[in-house]
């Protein structure tokens, strides 16, 4: 049974025509990967980001381990990538033999520090994997300034998508991008992704990859009368259920995002003076941006105060949450992966961040309420 007042950190869209293609689809007898509505979600997703070349995933996951595979990561390959993320952007590359090096964040936008990637490169550089947290992009005219011809730029866009950089998509800047239609993103179907392939000597070879090693792709546009295996491979098809999913969402990318910065906006705004009696500190976006509001968050003055305002709004119905546990201090971190620099911002940024609800039916009196219910806390001095 709910509770009064109980408000979820997230909760996944229904905007109106998910039903309607999932039973579509049923009826097609064709469920596999690749089917109409697949290609549907290629298309438009394709339009939206003016990538060169779209193909939907199950997840994000799936995305950055294809990259992988494309790039030809080997044991011996270097990778620089803040340790501020989730797992699935490190083991992507742990998998095919790579050594992970973490590098610190900046401390205003929360994004890869340009200044600790170029300490971090070497020899055995094989990729920079650039993370766009809360949708704000990093600074890629500096990170792409780095790129050699053995070093390639893979984004990490999951929780990016409909947010831009110098009015280029986010995804569509390095020679891959990865994006996430899970369950906690903007625009979702679930569990999904997709991988935009940006580098045009990729593309040809990412339609055998994904496809278990094959070149059924030409074979099912009539370009050869037979497919057979020519390369290494994966799986990387969702269902046309998923796909089904994921087209009624992409149908209203836009105006989700419109309805959630509305709701970012607002929390900015109410909360500034808190942020001005030193109480928060607020994110910082610089103005040149266009972010898709994937994230609002507070950073607290210290761990004690962030984890009691996590309890304090529990309590209440509200459900906070921190985010990341730095990966350079995990036990898979200290074992896979090297760390360059002492991580400050890193470890300060993870102790003290609170992300509050956020998510696209959340109501003007649910946000009130949440809003009044933090700064009570804030106010109170209850450290």
């Amino acid at each position: 049974m709910a509770k009064k007042n109980y408000i979820p950190f997230s909760q996944p869209p229904l905007v109106g025509n998910e039903i309607k293609y999932i039973q579509n689809a049923i009826k097609s007898k064709k469920l596999s990967g690749d089917g109409v509505y697949s290609k549907l979600c290629e298309s438009l997703i394709q339009k939206q980001t003016n990538s060169k070349k779209i193909f939907i995933t199950p997840s994000c996951t799936a995305a950055l381990e294809l990259s992988a595979l494309l790039i030809d990561i080997k044991k011996g390959d270097e990778v620089i990538i803040p340790s501020f993320t989730f797992t699935s952007t490190v083991n992507a590359f742990i998998l095919q033999g790579a050594t992970p090096i973490f590098v610190d964040i900046d401390q205003d936008t929360l994004n890869i520090s340009s200044e600790e990637i170029k300490k971090a490169i070497t020899k055995k550089t094989k990729a920079i994997v650039p993370v766009h947290y809360a949708g704000v992009a990093c600074d890629m005219n500096v990170i792409s300034s780095f790129k050699e011809d053995n070093l390639y730029i893979i984004e990490d866009a999951a929780q990016a998508y409909y947010s831009f950089y110098n009015e280029k998509h986010l995804g569509t800047i390095g020679d891959i991008g990865t994006f996430s239609f899970h369950d906690t993103k903007n625009i979702t179907s679930g569990e999904g992704g997709a991988i935009s392939i940006n580098n045009p000597l990729l593309i040809e070879r990412a339609e055998i990859v994904r496809e278990k090693g094959t070149n059924r792709s030409k074979y099912l546009l009539g370009q050869v009368d037979k497919y057979t295996w020519c390369d290494i491979g994966t799986s990387c098809l969702p269902s046309e259920i998923t796909a089904a999913y994921l087209l009624a969402q992409l149908e209203i990318a836009k105006d989700i995002t419109k309805k959630r910065m509305a709701l970012w906006n607002t929390y900015h705004k109410l909360l500034k003076k808190a942020e001005d009696d030193k109480l928060i500190a607020r994110p910082k976006v610089p103005e040149s941006l266009k972010h898709n509001a994937h994230i609002y968050y507070a950073i607290l003055n210290n761990k004690k105060s962030r984890d009691l305002c996590i309890t304090f709004m529990k309590a209440r119905g509200i459900i906070a949450s921190f985010h990341y546990i730095p990966l350079h201090s995990s036990p898979a971190g200290k074992k896979y992966a090297t760390s360059i620099g002492n991580m400050k911002n890193t470890n300060s940024i993870s102790e003290r961040i609170i992300r509050l609800p956020l998510f696209y039916k959340l109501k003007e009196k649910e946000q009130s309420f949440i809003i009044s219910t933090f700064l009570e806390f804030l106010y109170k001095k209850i450290i």
